[in-house]
């Protein structure tokens, strides 16, 4: 009989290890909380090892096939271009592949050989106990049900982690910044295919426009705030406090997220968590070590990590303890190395002075001269 597994989160790092984990002879239920697969969200990008994850489950032509090329402006509040630049003409970003989130998340999900994993929609984890030889679960509209494994892939605000391991808090480490994104399809950008950035001292507002929408994004520097990130009236009374006496196209990228039923806004942090495992339940992705946007590796870190974990359990031969300790002991160095690189990009997108902003500009204007910019198709 097949070893049932649940995974809770249907988002990068859930599809890919529902992928390998059928792959290696799993039965495996996908549950999530939305009514499909979790939409929205700015551009990302897959890197690194993730580019070998790709080829290894055969999807690097596909994700190829749907890069997104573009260049980037940082503007003044006159909406004049004070630098042009692409960021993966970086010598640091090389042959590093940027697509819509959408695009991705549909590639991963087509992937899945048809009927062959169990997705549940509109569902999500009400109750979860371990025993030695298996979790017991409580599924909105599904009852309770029996796994040999439970895989917490649902994001920084995990319920995996926060009903197996504790308090969010507990794991949380706050970087001094908010950040709010929303479609604004009425907000037109300068150029097509072009992202435009414009920033004050301890802020940062930005346009992303992609098919046939346009992806708009405010950044704050704040202390803690006492805030819930399920309550949306306070996040856009939050945004409204910070950002209403701002120029350039401010005003209209705050009425629209204050007119949005589908703003998205968070806490720039990182979970930094001692295990990533206990007893028959593991995290991956985002609940098990967010790095945040700054860094610009999430989604590769998802990929890499749940595909990791997959071959763990995999040449295991049973031993699962195992398997999850070599998969936080090989992974977690790295990781960390990528964490440590949040405060330099956050100064870099959201400079807390002029002098700062100054240096940002600086720095896209010397690699525009080292590097030439990429051809937009």
């Amino acid at each position: 009989m097949k070893n049932q597994v649940l995974i809770s989160g249907a988002s990068i790092a859930g599809l890919t290890l529902a992928y390998w984990l059928n792959r290696y002879g799993y039965q495996v239920t996908l549950i999530e909380i939305t009514k499909g697969l979790r939409r929205g969200g700015s551009p990302i990008d897959v890197r690194g090892d993730a580019l070998n994850v790709a080829e290894k489950m055969g999807i690097l032509g596909k994700i190829k096939a749907k890069e997104l090329i573009h260049t980037d402006e940082i503007v003044n509040a006159k909406n004049e271009t004070l630098v042009n630049f692409a960021i993966n003409a970086q010598a640091e970003y090389h042959g590093d592949i940027e697509i819509h989130r959408d695009d991705l998340v549909d590639i991963l999900f087509e992937n899945i050989p048809a009927n062959e994993v169990e997705f549940l929609f509109e569902s999500r984890i009400e109750k979860l106990i371990q025993h030695e030889d298996k979790v017991e679960v409580t599924l909105k509209g599904a009852g309770s049900r029996n796994f040999d494994f439970v895989f917490g892939a649902d994001g920084t605000h995990s319920t995996v982690r926060k009903l197996v391991f504790g308090d969010e808090e507990n794991y949380s480490k706050f970087f001094g910044a908010y950040f709010a994104f929303v479609e604004a399809p009425n907000i037109k950008p300068n150029k097509p295919n072009s992202g435009v950035l414009y920033q004050e001292p301890g802020k940062m507002a930005a346009l992303y426009p992609f098919k046939k929408t346009v992806n708009a994004l405010l950044v704050f520097r704040s202390p803690k705030l006492d805030w819930d990130y399920r309550n949306d009236e306070q996040h856009k009374q939050i945004l409204k406090d910070n950002f209403k006496n701002n120029s350039w196209k401010i005003p209209e990228i705050l009425d629209t997220m204050l007119h949005s039923d589908n703003l998205y806004f968070d806490e720039v942090c990182q979970i930094h968590m001692p295990t990533w495992s206990k007893g028959r339940v593991a995290v991956v992705g985002d609940a098990a070590h967010t790095t945040s946007f700054p860094t610009g590796m999430g989604t590769s870190l998802a990929m890499q990590g749940a595909s990791i974990l997959a071959q763990e359990l995999q040449a295991s031969k049973g031993d699962y303890k195992s398997a999850f300790s070599k998969y936080y002991e090989s992974y977690k160095p790295f990781v960390e190395s990528i964490q440590a690189r949040i405060v330099r990009g956050l100064n870099f997108s959201v400079p807390e002075t002029e002098e700062g902003i100054q240096e940002t500009i600086k720095r896209f204007k010397q690699e525009a001269i080292d590097e030439p910019t990429q051809e937009i198709h």
